[in-house]
């Protein structure tokens, strides 16, 4: 029962540092100034792009964590 526990939690941490990595990644093309956003919003973009990397590299340290369980 451990072993499905640790699986669906691997698997959900995987899917939450994807979805981290793929907004860190539109907040990334929006500070770079790809977009016709204003200063305001190319900072706030690029502020959101370090908090996603920190939140996906957390996922992805507990999706190692539990897959090695």
């Amino acid at each position: 029962m451990e072993a499905v526990k640790n699986t669906v939690n691997q698997a959900s941490e995987s899917v939450q540092g994807a979805m981290s990595g793929a907004s860190k990644q539109g907040n990334e093309e929006i500070a770079k100034g790809h977009t016709n956003a204003g200063a305001t919003t190319r900072l706030t973009a690029a502020k959101d792009a370090v908090s996603d990397k920190v939140d996906e590299k957390k996922h992805d340290t507990k999706s190692d964590v539990y897959a090695n369980k």
